[in-house]
């Protein structure tokens, strides 16, 4: 199971070098982007512990050629957090005028899906599950986007452990 994460990115890339470069890209149904880059705050939060940890994230998402396979890479930036908690993640996205779903595995034992909706007038909303070193973690997130290329983002998760714990995150994105 440890090596899940390798041969999946191996699989991955071998299927994105062999993709038609010709053929259209596929376009989400909804028009929301998955090629971007984002800075967040983040407040995380422990019941019964009085106090916050706050601390920066920078994370970067891309599409790979012109499949639906997203790679995203993570990491903290001072703060109470320290620098280089990183995380890696693989995922595909099933496009659909409804909602697109993304399933996703990654480090830390990650496995995760979420559905993303444009909600329109520049609006999106998701609602995420994932399983993250083998507790539950669920998540809210709400999005205005002021341009096709800038957006805001607020969600909420909460993480299942032994101490229950939430996180409150709000960041800017760039879509490129």
């Amino acid at each position: 199971m440890k090596h899940i994460l390798p041969i999946l990115t191996l699989t991955t890339l071998t299927a994105a070098a062999f993709a038609d470069a010709s053929a259209p890209a596929a376009a989400a149904a909804s028009g929301l982007s998955y090629n971007n880059i984002s800075v967040s705050y983040n407040q995380l939060s422990a019941s019964g512990v009085s106090g916050h940890v706050n601390g920066w994230s920078l994370v970067a998402t891309a599409v790979i050629g012109n499949s639906n396979v997203i790679v995203q890479a993570e990491t903290t930036v001072g703060g109470d957090l320290g620098n280089g908690t990183d995380a890696a993640v693989v995922g595909y996205v099933f496009k659909n005028p409804a909602a697109d779903v993304i399933v996703a595995v990654g480090s830390n034992e990650f496995y995760g899906v979420r559905l993303r909706k444009d909600l329109g007038s520049n609006f999106e909303g998701s609602v995420t599950y994932a399983r993250v070193s083998g507790d539950n973690q669920y998540g809210l997130s709400a999005g205005y986007n002021f341009t096709k290329q800038v957006s805001f983002d607020l969600s909420y998760a909460k993480l299942d452990t032994t101490v229950s714990l939430t996180q409150w995150t709000a960041g800017l994105r760039y879509n490129f």
